[in-house]
């Protein structure tokens, strides 16, 4: 029996019912494959979706009554479309119950859903499990409604769920990522005014292989939200103190050059360091698509070296479990770069695999991170893939 035939029985099981009436969604995660801790600094970031993902099963109710179900989680939790606040007992629930609750507030939805969630994200892995609920809830409950289906308002209302209801200051990455992204391509983003494009990854021989360190990183408790005060604050200080920026709105408005000159008037070292992780991270994002588009994978590989090692120095946000992946990786044959990817502080890694290492990459580095950490890492090959849709 395929997967969404016995998603559609436990559906069954939990709201009763018959099937005919279920309609099927589905949201990717997301990796970043450079471009870190820079949507939220307005610069360029270039993730793409992956196959794995959220699905959602939904079928509109009679009354204002959310049902709501996961196959990860035992808590179910039932909620009035009018008694939608922040609950921190409703745990995994909070994220589809932030994106009803703004819908709801501006566009007043006409019933309330039986829903069930299905994902195959790890958790706390880095991979955007919680962007891909909130962009599928989005999805879906605007498709039932017969409202607007637009995918960069969709992002955008899946962050301001992460950042009004949850409590997290992330960017737009992750939420824009998964509601636009295609298969076979990544996205080029620029944060500060949304412009996109899709850019074919054409990795030939080469495969994506991403490694969960399985350390749990909860990012609203996080120093995530400290670093992007950081880079505020240094904007602040460099819209004050230097000529000519004083409408400075982003770190990642200025030039590699640029920066250099100006760098000292940051005085507090660690501030300096953030800025210069920003700057230099959005320049090599602009480097790899180039090299990308010119079939260089050689010299992008680079690049994802480049950018775990200032998001190790100089952010800070790397950890010792992250490092041992990415240093195990880069000892084997036709590994062409790695890098952390995600918020830090635990997550996955990402490397660029020759498809005739892949067997040798999965063993050798995940018996390497077991013996250097204590702690089994798991390895995902996936392909790149569509954003949200409904299925069925």
């Amino acid at each position: 029996m395929k997967l969404i035939e016995q998603l559609k029985e436990r559906f069954i099981e939990i709201h009763g019912g018959n099937p005919v009436d279920i309609a099927v969604y589905h949201a990717p995660g997301r990796v970043n494959l450079i471009g870190e801790h820079i949507d939220y600094n307005g610069g360029y970031v270039f993730p793409a979706a992956l196959t794995i993902g959220t699905a959602l099963l939904v079928r509109r109710r009679s009354d204002d009554k959310l049902h709501m179900a996961s196959m990860g989680f035992s808590l179910t939790v039932q909620k009035s479309l009018f008694d939608l606040s922040y609950q921190a007992e409703d745990d995994w629930s909070n994220f589809p119950k932030g994106v009803i609750s703004i819908l709801h507030a501006e566009q007043a939805l006409l019933s309330g859903f039986d829903m069930l969630f299905y994902g195959n994200i790890p958790n706390g892995a880095g991979l955007s499990s919680s962007a891909s609920i909130e962009v599928v809830t989005a999805f879906a409950i605007l498709d039932q409604e017969g409202r607007e289906i637009n995918r960069t308002n969709i992002a955008r209302l899946a962050q301001r769920a992460e950042n009004e209801y949850i409590g997290v200051k992330c960017g737009i990455m992750d939420q824009f990522a998964i509601a636009q992204g295609k298969k076979d391509h990544a996205v080029l983003l620029r944060c500060n005014d949304l412009h996109y494009e899709q850019v074919p990854f054409e990795s030939g021989s080469y495969q994506l292989v991403i490694g969960n360190t399985n350390k749990r990183r909860e990012l609203a408790h996080s120093a995530y939200n400290e670093r992007r005060s950081q880079c505020e604050a240094a904007v602040q200080i460099l819209r004050t103190v230097v000529p000519g920026l004083e409408n400075l709105k982003w770190l990642a408005d200025l030039n590699e050059a640029q920066f250099s000159e100006i760098a000292g008037e940051l005085k507090d070292e660690v501030m300096q360091r953030r800025a210069r992780h920003v700057v230099e991270e959005n320049a090599r994002v602009l480097r790899s698509v180039d090299l990308l588009r010119q079939g260089n994978l050689v010299e992008f590989g680079k690049m994802m070296v480049l950018s775990h090692e200032s998001l190790r120095e100089l952010y800070e946000v790397s950890c010792r479990e992250l490092d041992v992946m990415v240093e195990a990786a880069l000892q084997i044959p036709g590994v062409l770069g790695a890098r952390m990817t995600g918020a830090g502080f635990g997550g996955c890694t990402v490397a660029l695999v020759h498809e005739d290492q892949v067997d040798e990459f999965i063993h050798v580095v995940g018996d390497t991170y077991l013996r250097e950490t204590g702690l089994t890492g798991e390895f995902y090959v996936s392909k790149i893939g569509d954003g949200v849709r409904r299925v069925e």
